[in-house]
């Protein structure tokens, strides 16, 4: 089953931040992708309730599906590519494809009606950064926009000195930064959609 941890500090930026650090790194407009995000939930919302989120990435013409699931350190993301037809599926009707997450979803009882509950659109840069995946994120939903700077690592207490000392060295503070689904997740509450 292809599964990884993901072990990544955020911070959520102001947008003269996320400039400053784009001109530092040397971060050109053609260093950007365009990312899709489609979110997926239970009626009750059961996968929220459980700390965990199932989205489709669309990325150029690819799609895949990832379902996120807590762990000791970090999350834990089971990964399955899908066809443009079991993804238009998903999203139209809520039929979940077979595969690996559909499986694990199955394993750990949780409901197989499913909901697309909205969208969230990323323009993505990455670059290798002292051992670990150094991201900038311009996100968009509703009508907000908010920025990012992510850091995947493999560790857990060297990757959080790094995060923080880079954050320290740009005079940037520390914001309690929740996940995208959840900001989405938010914004949909705070406008009553």
């Amino acid at each position: 089953m292809p599964q990884e941890l993901e072990i990544e500090f955020k911070n959520l930026l102001e947008k003269d931040e996320f400039l400053a650090l784009l001109e530092h790194f040397n971060i050109e407009e053609s260093d950007f992708i365009s990312q899709e995000n489609h979110y997926f939930d239970t009626p009750d919302f059961k996968l929220k309730g459980e700390q965990s989120a199932l989205r489709i990435r669309r990325k150029g013409n690819k799609q895949i599906l990832t379902l996120k699931t807590p762990a000791k350190e970090g999350l834990l993301e089971t990964n399955q590519e899908l066809s443009t037809q079991a993804a238009d599926e998903l999203l139209e009707s809520g039929i979940m494809p077979e595969g690996e997450v559909k499986q694990f979803l199955v394993d750990r009882r949780f409901p197989l009606s499913l909901i697309h509950f909205g969208s969230l659109t990323t323009r993505r840069a990455e670059i290798d950064f002292d051992g670990g995946l150094l991201v900038f994120d311009e996100s968009s939903y509703f009508s907000k926009v908010d920025y990012e700077l992510e850091y995947e690592v493999q560790d857990f207490n060297s990757g959080q000195e790094t995060f923080l000392n880079l954050l320290k060295e740009h005079g940037i503070p520390r914001r309690k930064t929740n996940n995208k689904i959840k900001r989405f997740y938010e914004e949909k509450v705070r406008l009553g959609l």
